[in-house]
Formats: structure tokens, C-alpha cells, sequence
């Protein structure tokens, strides 16, 4: 969000300056092509942000309280620089999702509709040179789409499969140049530049091409306000506290971290905190509930062959109720570090005897799941999650040292019964191939698609933004990014991002002494 909108009003004329707390991958001495646990054993904080990756632990306050890490992105693109780049639009429906009794304590209608975001998805697509097939059942006019690569063995096998049963495969849009060494890498910085992110696609052109400035490893720790608007704001950079001010400011730092700051940032033309009259910022939280499939095909993958190229819509709308999409995921993580991560959970949850006995057999289990992902190919199913206020971010209690905030998140009886009725439709389809599910679904750690968290609209007693995404009673505020999102649709949340981003800019307009 911030690169995309920050390259649109610098390419229009505006002065621009990134603010980054993170370090700038441009240069030298980030670690890629890697994880930075597996590369170093240990992954250190240090490590930690030299790979893109948000270095600091968050408390989740939902059940047993815990601290742990996010897999989220800090530094030059954000979380894009780790993403698996498939940049798909939000269906029609979408923008207007059905009400249900029950389902949300909170309106899920947009304040903007497909009609009114087609031309800005067409233009982040471009942007971001989207490559990908057309999607048979979206019912619209198709995006112009450069042809995706042919499909390895197994992903050909598991579209005719598909195909085969009346379902409606197709090759999932994605944001990469697929270069001759292209493994389609997520969830670390690529060596080879063909991951197409908003570092390599907007930010760096905004520098290089239209006057904007970067300020790395430099975190906004305040902003400060009057009863109006921000006057300024107050930033750490290489140990010293720098104080910055402008005529407008864009908030882009995510949906944990945008509510955090503006929570934050009170006084006393605000005690809540920036835009919280009402006490709805941070409220609303929304992250996705994600499950994965590793599926035996008869066609052995190849570690080194692209693996993540289709996607079905089918379950997306399912006998009248509202289910999710289905694509390749890519590749995991190895092994070491998933047997790790499982060992820590079940440290937190159960103690350090389970843990202890768990780390017992770690190493068949290591041995195992290595098995089961060299022989498989990863599907990922993606449900929407409803708006709830009661699910949120907090600031975290000041007892709890070294964690940045706090959050809270519980999922509901409605949403558990659509997550376990979309497991059951896909054992459905996946038979008679032999699978292994992989429940992420419940796992609140799983927060790359986290949103929600400033939602924008029209009724001011329900919204933090307004439809322009600037937060209510400050005139010089907006933010741009998943914050504003006021449902979560079933869909990667990306290109959506940079389409309110690229329809913000334009908003805002620029002139050469904006």
C-alpha cells in the first residue's frame, strides 16, 4: 500500500518521502534466497530483519496468553518482499457481502464497488506485470493477462483432475518474472529479482525515476496531533529522535502496527488515541483462516520446477453459502524449522514436559514430513472470516516485556462449521487422491493476511476512515493499507491493497510543490 501510493502521487508530481522501519533491501547485505532459521540455525532478531521479517515478538491474549513472532515483512516492501505473488481481484460480491443473521457484529459492505475498483485492479495489474490465466467462473470481462509459463507434470495432472470433475481450474495470476531460475519463492527475499514486489515495482521507481526520498531503518514512534489534524511526527533513527513534518501523511504500516501507532499516539485532543472516538481502531481484526493440502499425484514434483500455478474458485460460493478459494501454495518451509515451530507450540500449550516428549521423536518426524513434501504438491484453501469487534489489537500490557502489542482473536461457531464444511467439500474433491491436511486454520499465528483493523465506510459510527481512507476528524491523515478493509473477502489480499492505493493517489491528486 504505502509503496504503490507513495509511486502514484510521486509520479504525478507530489514530494514524497518513505519512511521505513525496516532496513532497504536495495542494498547490500540482506539475507536471501533462504530462510534465515534454517541459514543460521538460530534466526536471531538481527537475522530476522536483515531477511525482511518482522523482528518482535506480539502477545496473543485470545486464550493462553503467548508471544511469538509473525511471519510479516519489515523493510522495503513490506510483507510483499516475502509473499508468493498471487495478485487475484475480490469478486463482485465481495464489496457487498450478504448479511446474514449472526454472522458479524459489524456492516461488511464497502463504501466503493467492482465497478468502481475494476479500473484500479487493471492498473495495479499492470503495475505489477500480473502473468495468469482467466478464471471461468468471475462471470466479467477477463484482465488482459501476458500467458503464465506452461505447467509442470504434477500441477497438469491435478488441472486435468480438476477439470475432469466439472470444476473450473486455471492458471493463478501472479506477480513474478519467472525468470530461468524461478522456484516461485515465498516467505523470503528472492535472489534472483523475479519476484515482482512494491520494493523492485513502485518504491524503487518512485526514488530512482520520480524524485521520491527513503528513510530506512527510521520507526515513526508518534505522531502527533491537535483536535484537527497531525502536526507532525516524532521518529527514531540510529539512535537519535528526529522530528518530521508535512502537509499530508499516509499511515501504511499494516494492520497491526497502523492501529498500534494510532492507539499510541493519544493526547489530549484525543485520550483514545488518533481517530478513536469511537473506540473502533484496532477493532475488527481479520487474518484469514488458511488450511493446507499436500497431495500425493502420480507425477513425482520436481523441488526445482515452479509449484505454484493454478486455482479453482468453485468452493467459493458453495450451495448458497460463502466458502473460499483453492490455489497452489508453494513451497514450505523445510522440515527442521516446521518440527521446530510445532515443538514450540506445543511447549506453549501444554508445557514443557509435552515439549520435552514431543522433541523425543522430533527427529522421525523431521524425517517424515521431509518425505511428504519432496512428494507432494500444496494446495491452499483461503475462507473468508467475518468482522467482529471483539476480535482486535491492543496495546500490549506494560508487565509484558519485549512484546510490541497485543492481540486477541477467537473464531466463532459459525465460522468454525464453514471451516470444517470447507475441509469436508475438499476431501470431497481431492478423492481418490490420497492427501495430508495440514490445519492451519485455527492457528492464530497465521497472520500474512491480517486485516481490518481501521475499517473505512460511509457511516462514521461504524468506520475509522471515511471512503477516502482518511481517518475521521483528522484532515491530513490517511492510511493505505489492509487496515481499511471492512470484510476480507475469500482472496489474497494484495492486489486489492495496491488498487486502493493506486485509487487514493488519484484521489489526493498532486501538483510539483505538493
Amino acid at each position: 500500500g504505502g509503496a504503490t501510493l507513495g509511486y502514484g502521487l510521486a509520479r504525478a508530481g507530489a514530494r514524497v518521502l518513505f519512511l521505513e522501519r525496516g532496513r532497504n533491501h536495495f542494498d547490500s547485505g540482506a539475507l536471501r534466497d533462504g530462510f534465515p532459521e534454517h541459514a543460521a540455525g538460530a534466526g536471531t532478531l538481527q537475522e530476522l530483519a536483515a531477511a525482511g521479517r518482522y523482528p518482535d515478538p506480539v502477545l496473543d491474549t485470545s486464550d493462553r496468553p503467548r508471544r511469538f513472532t509473525p511471519f510479516i515483512g519489515t523493510g522495503t516492501g513490506g510483507s510483499t518482499a516475502l509473499y508468493g505473488m498471487a495478485l487475484e481481484r475480490f469478486f463482485p460480491e465481495d464489496f457487498r457481502p450478504d448479511q446474514a443473521p449472526g454472522d458479524s457484529d459489524l456492516p461488511r459492505d464497502w463504501p466503493v464497488d467492482y465497478s468502481d475498483m475494476a479500473p484500479w485492479y487493471a492498473a495495479a495489474e499492470r503495475l505489477y506485470r500480473v502473468r495468469g490465466g482467466d478464471d471461468p467462473l468471475r462471470g466479467q470481462p477477463a484482465p488482459d493477462y501476458p500467458p503464465p509459463p506452461e505447467l509442470s507434470p504434477a500441477n497438469a495432472e491435478l488441472f486435468d483432475f480438476f477439470a475432469a470433475r466439472g470444476l473450473h481450474p486455471y492458471a493463478l495470476p501472479m506477480a513474478c518474472a519467472f525468470s530461468d531460475a524461478c522456484r516461485t519463492c515465498q516467505g523470503y527475499l528472492c535472489a534472483s529479482d523475479c519476484k515482482l514486489d512494491a520494493a523492485s515495482v513502485a518504491l524503487r521507481d518512485a526514488i530512482s525515476q520520480h524524485g521520491a526520498e527513503l528513510l530506512s531503518e527510521c520507526e515513526v514512534t508518534r505522531i502527533e496531533a491537535d483536535n484537527t489534524g497531525v502536526t507532525g511526527l516524532v521518529c527514531a533513527k540510529g539512535g537519535e529522535t528526529v522530528n518530521l513534518t508535512a502537509r499530508r501523511y499516509i499511515l501504511a504500516a499494516g494492520a497491526l502496527e497502523t492501529p498500534r501507532l494510532l492507539l499510541s499516539s493519544g493526547n489530549t485532543h484525543w485520550p483514545a488515541g488518533l481517530g478513536n472516538t469511537r473506540g473502533l481502531v484496532g477493532r475488527a481484526l481479520m487474518r484469514h483462516y488458511v488450511d493446507l493440502y499436500a497431495v500425493f499425484t502420480r507425477a513425482r514434483p520436481d523441488g526445482n520446477a515452479l509449484v505454484k500455478q493454478l486455482a479453482f474458485n468453485d468452493l467459493y460460493n458453495k450451495d448458497g453459502e460463502k466458502l473460499g478459494s483453492v490455489q497452489s501454495f508453494g513451497l514450505l518451509p523445510p522440515a527442521d524449522l516446521l518440527v521446530r515451530d510445532m515443538q514450540r507450540d506445543i511447549r506453549d500449550r501444554h508445557g514443557a514436559l509435552a515439549g520435552a516428549l514431543f522433541g523425543a521423536v522430533a527427529p522421525i518426524l523431521r524425517a517424515g514430513l521431509g518425505w511428504v513434501l519432496r512428494r507432494t504438491v500444496l494446495l491452499a484453501t483461503t475462507l473468508e472470516d467475518r468482522p467482529s469487534a471483539d476480535n482486535r489489537v491492543e496495546l500490549a500490557p506494560d508487565d509484558e516485556h519485549g512484546a510490541r502489542l497485543a492481540f486477541r482473536y477467537a473464531i466463532g461457531p459459525s465460522e468454525a462449521g464453514r471451516i470444517a464444511r470447507m475441509r469436508e467439500a475438499m476431501a470431497g474433491i481431492l478423492k481418490p487422491y490420497r492427501f495430508l491436511l495440514l490445519k492451519q486454520a485455527e492457528n492464530n499465528e497465521r497472520l500474512a493476511h491480517v486485516c481490518g483493523t481501521c475499517r473505512f465506510g460511509t457511516d462514521p459510527q461504524t468506520s475509522v476512515c471515511d471512503e477516502q481512507q482518511r481517518v475521521r476528524g483528522l484532515s491530513n491523515l490517511y492510511v493505505a493499507d489492509a487496515s481499511v478493509f471492512p470484510s476480507s473477502g475469500g482472496i489474497n489480499p494484495s492486489l486489492t491493497i495496491a488498487a486502493l492505493a493506486l485509487r487514493l493517489a488519484d484521489k489526493l491528486g498532486a501538483t510539483p510543490n505538493d
